[in-house]
């Protein structure tokens, strides 16, 4: 018998459209990278990209549990070095960049490799309900709550 090895050509990428209204933040984005890594195929690979596109509708209206508007911090260091330390908190990040807040969980729960970034390029994450992604016909992807 021989071993079955995923080519990345041969596998059919689906569009997924999810409307992010009134849901949390953390649970939404663990389920948006396991369709961007491809977890839920059968074909699911370490080393290639099978996974499928996502479209985020409504990003503006996703929520924090608790105080977590107030309390977390997104930091970075404007010029790469540690003395230029540049702390937002969450309500004014989510204020300014609506879809930086979901983006930014969603990137923290993908793997830290190479695929990373085409599987970034694979989101797309739009404030309201329109997006320019209505020819690929993209399904809705199953979200319970709880």
């Amino acid at each position: 018998m021989d071993t079955y090895t995923v080519k990345t050509e041969s596998v059919k990428k689906d569009w997924f459209i999810v409307d992010a209204n009134g849901q949390t933040v953390g649970r939404l984005a663990t389920r948006i990278a396991e369709v961007l890594i491809g977890k839920h195929k059968p074909q699911f690979s370490t080393h290639a990209d099978v996974g499928d596109f996502v479209v985020v509708i409504n990003a503006e209206k996703v929520r924090f549990t608790g105080r977590k508007w107030s309390q977390k911090l997104y930091r970075r260091h404007t010029n790469g070095r540690p003395g230029s330390l540049f702390e937002i908190q969450a309500d004014e990040m989510h204020r300014k960049f609506p879809t930086r807040v979901l983006e930014l969980a969603v990137k923290g729960m993908l793997p830290k490799n190479k695929l990373r970034t085409p599987r970034m390029n694979k989101l797309k994450i739009y404030p309201g309900a329109e997006h320019p992604h209505k020819s690929q016909q993209p399904k809705a992807l199953e979200y319970s709550k709880g």
